[in-house]
């Protein structure tokens, strides 16, 4: 975040991390509470996690039937192209590091007081399932990288090389608007002479 969004004013970006949902959170669809986090007009959207956690997770672990899994990646489809139908320009982004890579990280934060606060005892449990989650990224990126709305699959182990490839995918999305600044909603050259005047 601090590397690639550091840069932007901090009024325009709006970051939510998504955690595992809450009880009031999964009593709705699983797209429920995204939809509440999604930015507004002339905002850029960063999410830290998102809707695919709740089809990687359930289906390396079993917390949905295969059939809610496939439903899933159908209604990702479909809001993500509504999305980008209103006008929302949606980019994904999968940083993939290696399972000896992921290790090396694990074992910093483990070995640095100020990265405990990262640390989580619950990823080593994940890194049993290493094989899984590969294959089941592969199918979600398969199943929901479209057109309007594709995935960028980036090379993460190293940091500076992530970071650069992140900041150039966001330039790229961004110069392609072809944004420009908000026109004066004034008269500027009366404005002028007031000013010299005062």
């Amino acid at each position: 975040m601090r590397h690639v969004i550091g840069a932007v004013d901090p009024q325009g970006v709006h970051h939510h991390a998504f955690k595992a949902p809450t009880a009031a959170e999964r009593r709705h669809d699983f797209l429920w509470r995204i939809l509440k986090q999604l930015p507004g007009p002339g905002m850029i959207g960063v999410f830290d996690r998102s809707h695919y956690e709740d089809v990687l997770v359930h289906k390396v672990r079993g917390l949905s039937p295969a059939e809610e899994i496939e439903r899933r990646y159908g209604a990702i489809a479909q809001f993500e192209a509504g999305l980008a139908a209103a006008g929302t320009r949606v980019l994904k982004v999968m940083l993939h590091i290696s399972k000896e890579e992921q290790k090396l990280r694990l074992t910093e934060r483990l070995n640095r007081p100020d990265k405990y606060w990262k640390y989580d005892p619950g990823d080593v449990d994940e890194r049993a399932h290493w094989e899984d989650y590969q294959e089941a990224y592969a199918t979600a990126i398969a199943r929901t990288s479209t057109p309007e709305a594709p995935w960028y699959v980036v090379p993460a182990d190293a940091k500076w090389y992530a970071r650069l490839a992140v900041q150039q995918l966001l330039a790229a999305a961004l110069a392609d608007l072809h944004l420009g600044w908000p026109e004066a909603h004034f008269d500027v050259e009366a404005e002028k002479q007031r000013l010299a005047a005062s």
